[in-house]
């Protein structure tokens, strides 16, 4: 360390003082001056990968007993550690942000989910400065690093074009970035960045594309590339898999592999599943299940429709994972290739919270309806059964299979007071490093903890400056010791969790928990004050699964333990208690900066595009105008002038043989058309579309009138809106529709306007008085993040 100024405390490597030069002439000069190279990283420093699977549990991998096969996962489980006490936050945002950071979400701003920020401390959506990320440090301590697939730690309002992009993955410390920003992604059809480039993919589904692939060549191209040309420098991979969070999108031969494995049902699923863990070791031979959750049917209530259904979503579901985990195997195959593979610290984490329980009771072949508190019919979705996963669908599975995959334990994502929430598998391999193969790690062990054992592993100090910024403490603790020593004492004593309100404190084998919300609750339901939340406690020491309450019979415990997360909580800004969700996706209600603020019209000029919902004019539950001024050619016109959102939602304008047509896209269920009967002349127009709102609640009707030149073309009433999100995958886009079409009258991808688009203008009437969604829409829009 020597040779990096200040011991590498100090971000970026200080500049060292050069002497003045002693002569006029460089022929006279005595001695050569030494040039400037590459910072030096540590030596004998391991290269470093992180893959984090979304939305999976405890128990769905094959590598902690699930049913879910995960080849990869298994083989580097059999060479490496699995460690069957691993925590997360419940939600993406939170536990990406305390993995890259080292710190606890609400430490670092991220409370919830970029979307739900609001302007209190420990919820506002911005990593401090004082925070540095993981890439950060490695890679001002000499490391190639590089990222791919789901970010979603980027405030939405600065998903633009227009930046700032200090907190895109490039502006975080790492060198490259190909993914996306956001919750979600359409794996047929992914709007995707290359650093901070808008990119599409250059091929479609019918020419076999899929995002897990695509993330994975580009990984697997970068990691060749940089051995090639920088061997002497370690490198730090980022690989966040979009799988297996909604939408369930895979190919037909996959989810055919799968096809009757799942007919015996959940609860059976369950038994089978802890019966595999004992089997592996991952769980103590004692465990019991935890409590099923109250209001999710057992299989054998549901008919027979809706345990078709049920199988083929999670048939689904396992091929999804399964597809998704062998392209991670094409990574680590190339990793073996270049001979790299035992030198690298690779870390797999298998999942960002517990599994997905909002698909609700039913399950929904499009996630965005549940959203709003529309549930599927099963009699129709079972006419849609083998499309189920196919590019005209955007599926989730139902709450039941959650439960399932998170056997043993109790709940599932978002709700952070129980194990089913927050305890994911993690496996280890790095054998260079003295980790043996197929071990079980049983101790205590949190996400914050991923930054300091990776560190610790690789010879560097936490910084204490980075870019002239003082840090914070960092809040994890390293696992170091536990790679090499199965009897490595615990480290990490004492752990608070918070989101939506659920809430739970660990400290030293015992928790205490208190759940607040339902992730799959459909119906409104009156929110309760915090002090009535009925509080848990479980002695982990002898009760693995969280099964058996024991607050009436240790009250003083509880008590205790109950202070003890005031404590924490209070340390770690998670006051004031937010369970708001609906509310704070209205940035004026939030009380965070809006991009648009209080402007009304914007004007977009041809060629503009990828505008997410956060920096567009916000149209719903409002009356608005389109004006948009085009040229159309000598050849009747088509293709599209403006659209937002996709096939799952949306709206359009757009020509077809050169009559202009409007489309209100009613998430898939409904297309309300106003369409000209006759096509336009060639040449300049200014076309106008003014929808009317009926006022009142969210999600009402309204008329549409088209017109041309100030000429009344057509009409329409549409019927009923969308009341919150289009799509959180989907833009805004002009003279193109890109990703998914609004319109079944329009492909894919080939949908640019054959005219010219001038300027397209929206602008919006007076906001309507709406009434506030109820807490448990809320909650089910939460459940889209």
């Amino acid at each position: 360390m020597s040779a990096f100024p200040a011991g590498r405390h100090v971000l970026p490597r200080p500049d060292v003082p050069v002497p003045a030069p002693a002569a006029l002439d460089v022929r006279e000069q005595r001695g050569q001056g030494t040039p400037i190279g590459p910072v030096p990283p540590p030596d004998g420093a391991p290269n470093v990968v992180v893959v984090l699977a979304d939305d999976l549990g405890f128990g769905t991998s094959s590598a902690f007993g699930g049913p879910c096969a995960m080849p990869t996962a298994d083989r580097l489980a059999a060479g490496g550690l699995r460690y069957t006490r691993f925590h997360v936050t419940a939600l993406c945002s939170p536990t990406r942000q305390a993995l890259l950071t080292g710190r606890n979400h609400h430490s670092v701003g991220m409370g919830g989910t970029t979307e739900m920020a609001t302007s209190a401390p420990g919820y506002h959506g911005f990593r401090p400065r004082s925070a540095a990320t993981l890439a950060q440090i490695l890679q001002g301590n000499g490391y190639s690093t590089a990222a791919f697939g789901k970010w979603h730690q980027t405030p939405p309002r600065e998903i633009s074009a227009v930046g700032p992009f200090d907190r895109w993955p490039t502006g975080e410390g790492f060198d490259t970035f190909y993914g996306f920003l956001g919750a979600e992604m359409n794996h047929w059809y992914p709007l995707l960045y290359q650093g901070t480039t808008p990119v599409e993919p250059g091929r479609r589904p019918e020419d076999g594309y899929h995002l897990t692939e695509d993330l994975v060549d580009h990984a697997v191209d970068w990691v060749r590339t940089q051995r090639t040309l920088t061997p002497d420098r370690p490198f730090f991979t980022y690989l966040a898999l979009g799988a297996a969070h909604a939408p369930l999108h895979v190919g037909r031969e996959w989810r055919e592999r799968h096809r009757g494995r799942f007919d015996h049902g959940w609860d059976r699923q369950r038994e089978l599943t802890l019966a595999r863990q004992k089997e592996l070791g991952v769980v103590p031979g004692d465990t019991e299940l935890a409590p099923w959750a109250e209001g999710v049917p057992r299989w054998d209530e549901l008919d027979d429709t809706r345990r078709r259904l049920a199988a083929r979503f999670m048939e689904t579901f396992a091929g999804f994972v399964e597809h998704a985990d062998t392209q991670v195997g094409r990574f680590v195959s190339a990793l073996d290739e270049l001979g790299e593979l035992d030198n690298t610290l690779f870390l797999y984490l298998l999942g960002d919270n517990g599994a997905s329980g909002e698909g609700g009771i039913e399950g929904t072949l499009v996630e965005h309806r549940l959203g709003h508190g529309l549930v599927d019919d099963p009699e129709e979705m079972i006419r849609h059964l083998d499309e189920i996963g196919d590019p005209s669908t955007y599926p989730i599975a139902p709450a039941g299979w959650a439960l399932a995959l998170n056997t043993p334990y109790q709940w599932t994502k978002q709700v952070a007071s129980h194990l089913g929430g927050t305890r994911d598998g993690l496996i280890v391999h790095w054998p260079a490093g003295g980790a043996e193969a197929g071990g079980l790690r049983h101790q205590y062990g949190h996400v914050i903890d991923v930054l300091p054992t990776i560190l610790d592993c690789a010879g560097i100090p936490a910084p204490h400056s980075v870019d002239g910024v003082h840090q914070q403490p960092i809040e994890g603790v390293s696992l170091r010791e536990t790679i090499t020593d199965a009897a490595a004492p615990e480290r990490h004593h004492t752990q608070y969790y918070e989101m939506c309100g659920n809430r739970g404190i660990y400290h030293e084998g015992w928790t205490a928990v208190t759940r607040h919300g339902v992730p799959w609750e459909m119906v409104a339901t009156k929110r309760r004050p915090f002090s009535d939340d009925v509080w848990e406690l479980y002695d982990l020491t002898r009760d693995w699964s969280q099964a058996r309450d024991l607050a009436a019979d240790h009250p003083a415990k509880l008590r205790e333990l109950q202070d003890l997360f005031l404590v924490e909580a209070a340390k770690h800004q998670v006051f004031p208690l937010d369970d708001r969700v609906t509310e704070r996706e209205n940035p004026v209600l939030a009380g965070r900066l809006d991009l648009l603020g209080a402007r009304t019209s914007v004007t977009y000029r041809g060629g503009m595009r990828r505008f997410t919902e956060e920096t567009t004019p916000n149209v719903k539950n409002r009356s608005h105008v389109i004006t948009a001024d085009v040229d159309l050619p000598a050849t009747p016109a088509s293709g599209v002038v403006i659209a937002q959102g996709g096939r799952f939602g949306g709206w359009t304008l757009y020509f077809a043989d050169g009559r202009p047509v409007y489309v209100y896209n009613y998430f898939g269920l409904e297309h309300f058309t106003a369409a000209a009967t006759d096509p336009l002349a060639p040449g300049r127009h200014e076309l106008r579309l003014e929808f009317t709102y009926d006022g009142g609640e969210p999600g009402l009707g309204g008329e549409a009138v088209l017109t041309a030149d100030g000429e009344k073309l057509a009409a329409a009433r549409v019927e009923r809106t969308i009341a919150y999100y289009f799509s959180f995958d989907e833009t805004l886009d002009v003279g193109v529709d890109l990703g998914t079409p609004v319109s079944d009258a329009y492909a894919a991808g080939t949908n640019a306007f054959t005219g010219l688009v001038h300027t397209v203008r929206i602008d919006l009437g007076p906001a309507a008085e709406v009434a506030e969604a109820d807490g448990g829409l809320q909650r089910r829009i939460m459940g889209a993040q």
